[in-house]
């Protein structure tokens, strides 16, 4: 895989330019089976009250070479020093699907953010978390897609893609500096924008979703993808 660019900005947004062209030597029909599985998730099993409005699974990743491979860890944990809800919990979602996990569509939006981490990192010592996400917007509860409010996740770089959105309003993201000073907004409108950001240099969040006029529910699909150094 290409070497990773360094920018003194500790994010970059980019429109869906950057992954379709990364997307464009595999069929249409590839892509189409990649973004369709977010319509089989679990329920997040770890959200307060019994709420359903968000579905979840995560699967972790090493580099062999230019290639993602399965790890053998299975658990998602942060600290409770940056995730004050759910810091120190080890959380087992359902993984991704075998023939998701396995799509050579994933293996190209990996590589794509690659190459344009806001930052240094070593692809040789790659750890990859990989999430999918699908928040349910609903007429009568207004959920923040990130219970968490204003956090960070204890990473060196995430990369936020928009996979879908249907029938919602808001789900604004937002990045603010160290001192929680707001320096970004925007609205991912478009499947496959994006936005990568150095975890160590900004605080992220997203405001709440809502059903669009007229409608009674809507999803905002999302994929998120960790870097971070494997331990030794």
């Amino acid at each position: 895989m290409p070497a990773t660019t360094v920018t003194t900005t500790p994010f970059r947004h980019s429109s869906p330019e950057l992954l379709t062209r990364a997307l464009s030597a595999h069929a249409a029909w590839q892509v189409k089976e990649f973004t369709a599985s977010w319509e089989d998730m679990p329920v997040d099993a770890y959200l307060k009250g019994g709420a359903t409005f968000r579905r979840r699974r995560y699967s972790q990743f090493r580099l062999d070479g230019d290639r993602i491979v399965p790890a053998a860890v299975t658990a998602f944990e942060q600290s409770a020093e940056v995730n004050a809800l759910f810091g120190g919990v080890q959380r087992h979602f359902e993984p991704m699907r075998a023939d998701t996990a396995a799509s050579p569509v994933l293996q190209s939006l990996v590589s794509a953010f690659l190459d344009v981490l806001p930052g240094p990192f070593d692809p040789a010592t790659a750890g990859i978390g990989v999430h999918q996400i699908r928040i349910t917007a609903r007429r009568d509860e207004a959920w923040p897609p990130a219970p968490e409010g204003i956090h960070e996740d204890g990473h060196h770089y995430v990369a936020q893609i928009l996979i879908n959105r249907l029938d919602v309003t808001g789900g604004e993201s937002q990045l603010y500096d160290r001192e929680r000073v707001p320096v970004f907004n925007t609205l991912l409108l478009e499947p496959f924008e994006s936005i990568v950001i150095d975890d160590r240099r900004v605080f992220h969040g997203v405001s709440a979703v809502t059903p669009a006029a007229g409608a009674t529910t809507g999803v905002r699909d999302m994929m998120l993808i960790d870097f971070f150094p494997l331990s030794s």
